[in-house]
């Protein structure tokens, strides 16, 4: 035993002799070997936070810890959509039974069906509104109210849209001052209807057919308003109970939930911030967002700046929405905010969006404390019912009518647009919308039956049913139901219907009843994916249905692999730097041990075994991998706590933001990304010098002689 420890110490004592008498070989290697350990430790650290935050934001919005499917899609998942597009994906035709089926896995905590794709959303446009609220004044001054109320109410509904047409005339006229003679030939009728709706005649006998002049406005006035056509909106069709409880990040900012059973749509908030609202206040919003958080700059910013040029001439938004009562109010805010005697409101609001560092956060306090009260800042509000339009699965465009209950964000997904743009629709109103069957269409299908005598027919009677040629050759007649044109009492009736469906509550058996896209399954312990991606495949099997079982980074599509396409990058950089370094190493050693052949030879002279020479050299080579390996380790500890202590790695874009599942990137300090960094040096040591090591074991005695020679 003392044999091999003085064996051993005199192994380490000639090993580092050596290291410190070539000191520019050993920091050459040693330098290369910290630099790769050092990313390796720093590399790992920003992934592995980039991996959890991810995993948190998918997980925790909308995929859950597994995603079942129908094996017969044509493509496969992608939650957050793919290159092509939209998914297409075959309908589980019973969500029930789906449901049954994995309930009974063990690990599985929630099953939510969902329905995942786009539409379309009508806002109308100021004029619309304006108008719409006029008809109801009319329609209640024909139902014989005369109050006081209603007569002021009704002036000056009628005030603001006078306003708005005497705007839209005046636009118009600005606008033919650069127009060609052709166009203003084509523009001629518009200009006539403007300058009719504009003039006092029209407006002095508007009250003796206020229908007919509303129907006038409507038709030809209101179209040449082009603010707020139809936007396209992403949203997920789902059980609205069951999503809540199961995807804790989800909450309501505004508003409240969707009643249990009760039909109704919960807006992104970020999706209303960036696309229903009033765009002046919405660029205002972003230069201030850009200031305070990115500490950017007007004066430097060419984007800042154009936002300023923007909101400078677009200031009709802001003009139409207010009435004869409200502009003057607004005039004499700016008036006292701004400190000028300017009595044109429009150029008031040119003043007030005229900003740069020095005014912009007082201009922003004049807009939001002054102006903004004045305004309708969202064209869609908490209790609005809007119209969704989108193409149903046979082709033809259908619509749902949903209220707004509410708006909704996912914590720490606040300004990521791949999370925060969504929407989440109750799954009757996405079946209705799609052309599945509901109860509401199977009740009007039968009663459609009904009405016009229609019975089944197999399909191979058909043709004689059709055409006649029944048995022996005779065409049977039967008596025909006139088809008749639909009273109004009829349509009044269909009308209250989709009211009565609007508000019914429906319970929990018929919402798992019907069809759903796929289903997100959410684990009591997460850590149990793959054991229980395998036990959900037997259940399927069990129950006789055909599904695809996928985790929540593959049914995330191409953001899902964005980690490990970054790991990959990483770690064919690392290879390439210690394949650099093993080979640097390798050539130094083996120049070094040809430089020290007779150093060599006399130790074999005086006693010393090949294996002695082998351990030694291998133990230089060593020695120097786990020192400067440990150095560069914890140089790249110390700059991921620096990067901590710095607030972490800001997200310059919405994609970012998703990925850090926040604002910034936080990094933390994992043991395996030390224990990585350290075996990959340990293995790159002793490879690289093995082949000297091996060189080194061959010299005898006699190549130290010769070498004197």
């Amino acid at each position: 035993m003392r044999s091999r420890l003085g064996a051993g110490g005199v192994l380490l004592q000639i090993a580092f002799r050596n290291l410190f008498a070539s000191k520019a070989r050993t920091l050459i290697v040693g330098g290369i070997i910290l630099v790769g350990a050092m990313l390796v430790v720093v590399g790992s650290s920003l992934l592995d936070t980039i991996d959890r935050g991810m995993r948190g934001s998918v997980q925790g919005s909308l995929a859950g810890q597994l995603q079942v499917y129908s094996a017969r899609s044509k493509d496969d998942l992608a939650l957050y959509g793919n290159m092509t597009g939209e998914s297409q994906l075959d309908p589980i035709e019973d969500f029930a039974k789906l449901k049954g089926a994995l309930e009974r896995v063990p690990n599985v905590k929630a099953v939510v069906p969902m329905g995942i794709d786009q539409a379309m959303i009508s806002g109308g446009n100021e004029v619309d509104l304006a108008l719409e609220r006029l008809r109801a004044d009319v329609r209640a001054r024909e139902g014989g109210d005369r109050s006081a109320a209603l007569e002021a109410r009704y002036q000056a509904h009628k005030a603001h849209v006078r306003r708005m047409t005497a705007l839209l005339r005046d636009e118009l006229a600005q606008a033919q001052a650069i127009a060609s003679e052709e166009l203003l030939q084509e523009r001629a009728g518009e200009r006539a209807d403007l300058a009719r709706a504009a003039s006092d005649a029209f407006w002095s006998s508007f009250d003796r057919a206020p229908l007919d002049n509303l129907e006038f406005l409507e038709n030809r006035i209101a179209p040449q308003s082009l603010s707020n056509g139809f936007l396209f909106i992403r949203y997920a069709g789902t059980d609205l109970g069951a999503y809540s409880k199961a995807f804790d990040r989800m909450r309501i900012v505004e508003g409240t939930a969707v009643p249990p059973g009760r039909r109704g749509i919960l807006l992104g908030k970020l999706y209303a911030e960036d696309w229903l609202k009033l765009k002046a206040a919405r660029r205002l919003d972003r230069i201030r967002e850009a200031r305070t958080e990115r500490h950017r700059r007007i004066a430097d910013d060419e984007e800042l700046q154009r936002w300023v040029k923007e909101n400078q001439g677009q200031t009709r938004e802001i003009l139409l929405q207010l009435d004869p009562l409200q502009a003057a109010e607004a005039t004499a805010r700016l008036q006292r905010a701004l400190a000028t005697p300017e009595p044109d409101l429009q150029k008031l609001l040119v003043k007030l969006f005229t900003t740069d560092d020095a005014n912009f956060d007082r201009h922003h306090a004049i807009f939001y404390h002054q102006l903004a009260p004045l305004l309708r800042l969202y064209s869609v509000k908490v209790g609005d019912t809007i119209t969704i339009k989108a193409a149903s699965k046979t082709g033809y465009m259908s619509s749902v009518n949903v209220k707004v209950y509410g708006f909704v964000e996912w914590r720490g997904l606040e300004k990521s647009t791949a999370a925060g743009m969504m929407s989440l629709m109750d799954l009757v109103s996405w079946r209705e919308l799609y052309g599945y069957m509901t109860a509401e269409r199977a009740a009007e299908i039968r009663a459609l039956k009904q009405g016009v005598a229609a019975r089944d027919v197999p399909r191979e009677e058909a043709e004689a049913a059709l055409f006649g040629g029944g048995p022996g050759g005779r065409a049977e007649t039967t008596r025909s139901t006139p088809i008749e044109v639909p009273a109004l009492s009829d349509v009044a009736a269909r009308r209250q219907a989709a009211e009565a469906a609007s508000t019914r509550v429906y319970d929990q058996r018929e919402i798992d009843h019907g069809v759903a896209l796929n289903a997100a399954l959410v684990l009591h312990d997460p850590a149990r994916v793959r054991e229980t991606q395998r036990e959900v495949k037997a259940a399927l099997a069990a129950a006789g249905l055909d599904m695809k079982v996928v985790d929540w980074q593959q049914a995330a599509g191409l953001l899902g692999q964005f980690v490990s396409l970054a790991r990959i990058i990483l770690y064919t950089a690392v290879f390439f730097i210690f394949s650099v370094a093993l080979v640097i190493i390798n050539n130094a050693m083996v120049m070094a041990t040809l430089q020290r052949v007779k150093e060599l030879g006399t130790l074999r002279a005086i006693g010393a075994q090949r294996r002695f020479v082998l351990w030694m050299l291998l133990l230089e080579t060593t020695a120097v991998g786990v020192a400067f390996g440990a150095v560069g380790a914890a140089l790249g500890a110390v700059a991921v706590w620096g990067i901590r202590l710095a607030g972490g790695i800001a997200a310059t874009n919405d994609q970012l933001y998703f990925f850090y599942a926040g604002p910034s990137l936080v990094p933390s300090l994992g043991t395996a990304s030390l224990g990585v960094a350290l075996a990959i040096v340990l293995v790159v040591s002793v490879a690289s010098g093995l082949y000297p090591a091996l060189i080194a074991a061959r010299v005898t005695p006699l190549d130290a002689m010769m070498s004197d020679e």
